[in-house]
C-alpha cells in the first residue's frame, strides 16, 4: 500500500517535472486526446455548450479538469488495497490551471471538501498549463445573454425530476446537466428528458450531458473502486462549470429530498462516510464557500431541503406529468442486481433508495397508485431475513424509528452524526423535523413488516 498521486498532464509535450515522495505511487493522467483536443468528456462539454451558447469561463474550465483527477482517483484507487483501514485513502493531485495562485488560496477549502465528502485525506496542488493551453474556452461571438436562466442538476432520479418540473412550470427556461453513468442511469435520464421535451415543447431549455469514466488499470497494478464517494463533486463541477457561463449571479439547483440530504445513519454501522454526503449541508456550504474564494459569481442551492420525498411528490407543480414519468425515474442504488433473479433492469424495491421512493409515493398518491416495477413488489410477503440486504434495510428502519417514537426530541442531536451542521443554527428546528417526517413516511410503508434471522 502507498499513498497515491495523480499528475495531469496537457498533452504530450507537457513533461515537466513534479517532484514525487518515495512513499507515493505516480501516474500521470493525460487530459489531451491528440495534439490539442481535451480528453475524457471536457472536450465535448465545451463543445457542447458553444453550440447551446454558454461559454464557461477559464476558472469554470479548470473545475472541471479538478474535478477530472478527482472521478479518476475516487473510482480507480482500490480502498480494500490502498488504506490501512479499507476505506481512508491518501491522495495527491497537481493540477494544471490557468491561475494556479487562485487556487492555491481556495486549496484549504477545497481539500476539506472532498474529505468530508469521500472520508480520504486529499492533498492538491497546482501548477501553470503549458502556455499553448493557456487559454482554452471561446469568449461568446455576440452580446446576446445565453438562452437560460438557471442550471440544474438532472440526475434520472425521482427528485431531479421534480426539480425540472417545478422549473419548467414556473416558466424558467433551465439548462439541465447530466453526467451519463452506466446504462440504467443513462437510459432513465434519456427517457425523462424525452417526455419532458415533449411537454414543453415550446420551451428553449436544454441539456448538457457529459460522459467520463477512465479504464480500469489507470494506476498499475491496483485496482477500481466502486463506492464512488466523491461522484457528487464532479457532478456539482458539470454545473458550476457551465454556471459560469449564464453571467455572475447564476445558481445551481441541486434537487434532493430533507432525508437523503442528511441521511443520518440508521445504525452504527452507517457512520462516517460509509453514509453517503452527496448534498449534506456542510458540503454545500463548502462548495459556496469555494466558489467566493475562486471569484465564482454563483452559488449552489437544494430548494427541497426542507421537503420529504412525499411532500416533494405530492407539491409538484405538474402532478399529472409527474404520474405519467416518475416510472421511468431511476432511484434504486444497484438496479442491474436484479440479474440475478433473472430480471431486467428495474428497482429492487428494498434498498435504502427504494423504501424512501415506495414510502414517499404512497405518501404523495396514496398506497397501490406507484406503477414502478420492484423486484419485491410486497415487503409483507414472507419474512425478510435481517442476515441478508432483504431485511437490512429494513430493520434498519425499524430500528431508527422505534428510537425516535420513544424520544422525538433525539432527531436534533442524530441530524448531527453525517457531518457538523454549525452553518445551520438558524435552520436546525427545521432540519430535525424534515428528519422526523421522512422516518414517519417509511414507517408507514413499513409498519407490519416482518423482520428476523430466519
Amino acid at each position: 500500500m502507498k499513498r497515491q498521486f495523480l499528475a495531469g498532464r496537457f498533452g504530450p509535450d507537457d513533461v515537466i517535472e513534479i517532484p514525487s515522495a518515495a512513499d507515493e505511487q505516480v501516474t500521470q493522467l493525460q487530459l489531451v486526446a491528440g495534439e490539442k483536443s481535451l480528453d475524457h468528456g471536457i472536450g465535448g462539454a465545451l463543445t457542447s455548450l458553444k453550440s447551446l451558447g454558454v461559454f464557461p469561463s477559464e476558472i469554470g474550465l479548470d473545475l472541471l479538469v479538478v474535478a477530472a483527477l478527482v472521478h479518476a482517483a475516487d473510482t480507480r484507487i482500490s480502498r480494500a488495497e490502498q488504506s490501512q483501514d479499507s476505506w481512508t485513502r491518501e491522495i495527491r493531485l497537481v493540477v494544471p490551471v490557468s491561475d494556479p495562485d487562485l487556487w492555491q488560496a481556495a486549496a484549504r477549502t477545497l481539500t476539506r471538501t472532498l474529505d468530508f465528502l469521500t472520508g480520504d485525506r486529499w492533498t492538491v496542488g497546482f501548477r501553470c498549463r503549458p502556455e499553448r493551453f493557456s487559454s482554452l474556452t471561446t469568449p461568446p461571438a455576440s452580446l446576446l445573454p445565453p438562452p437560460f436562466d438557471t442550471v440544474s442538476l438532472f440526475s434520472g432520479g425521482l427528485d431531479s425530476l421534480i426539480g425540472a418540473i417545478d422549473l419548467l412550470e414556473s416558466g424558467r427556461t433551465p439548462l439541465l446537466i447530466s453526467h451519463a453513468g452506466e446504462g440504467a442511469t443513462s437510459d432513465a435520464q434519456n427517457a425523462l428528458f424525452g417526455k419532458l421535451r415533449q411537454n414543453y415543447s415550446g420551451s428553449s431549455f436544454d441539456r448538457l450531458r457529459v460522459w467520463m469514466a477512465f479504464p480500469d488499470g489507470l494506476v498499475k497494478d491496483v485496482s477500481s473502486e466502486s463506492t464512488t464517494r466523491g461522484r457528487s463533486f464532479l457532478f456539482f463541477a458539470l454545473g458550476v462549470f457551465a454556471g459560469t457561463g449564464l453571467g455572475s449571479n447564476f445558481v445551481l439547483r441541486v434537487p434532493e429530498n430533507g432525508l437523503i440530504a442528511l441521511n443520518v445513519p440508521l445504525d452504527p454501522l452507517r457512520l462516517g462516510s460509509n453514509s453517503t454526503r452527496t448534498t449534506h449541508p456542510f458540503y454545500m456550504a463548502r462548495w459556496n464557500d469555494l466558489l467566493v474564494e475562486l471569484g465564482i459569481g454563483g452559488r449552489v442551492e437544494n430548494p427541497y431541503w426542507d421537503k420529504t420525498k412525499g411532500e416533494m411528490a405530492a407539491e409538484c407543480a405538474n402532478g399529472l406529468l409527474l404520474g405519467t414519468t416518475a416510472a421511468d425515474s431511476l432511484s434504486c442504488s444497484s438496479p442491474s442486481k436484479a440479474r440475478w433473479q433473472g430480471h431486467g433492469i428495474e428497482h429492487c424495491g428494498y434498498c435504502l433508495p427504494c423504501l424512501i421512493r415506495r414510502a414517499a409515493l404512497d405518501a404523495a398518491w396514496g398506497a397501490g397508485r406507484d406503477s414502478t416495477v420492484y423486484t419485491v413488489p410486497d415487503l409483507r410477503a414472507h419474512t425478510l431475513d435481517t442476515r441478508e440486504s432483504i431485511g437490512k434495510q429494513v430493520r434498519s428502519f425499524q430500528v431508527a424509528i422505534e428510537r425516535l417514537r420513544g424520544r422525538p426530541d433525539l432527531a436534533k442531536l442524530l441530524i448531527h452524526k453525517p457531518g457538523s451542521l454549525t452553518d445551520e443554527i438558524p435552520r436546525l428546528d427545521q432540519l430535525a423535523d424534515v428528519y422526523r417526517r421522512g422516518l414517519d413516511e417509511v414507517a408507514r410503508l413499513i409498519d407490519g413488516v416482518d423482520t428476523r434471522p430466519s
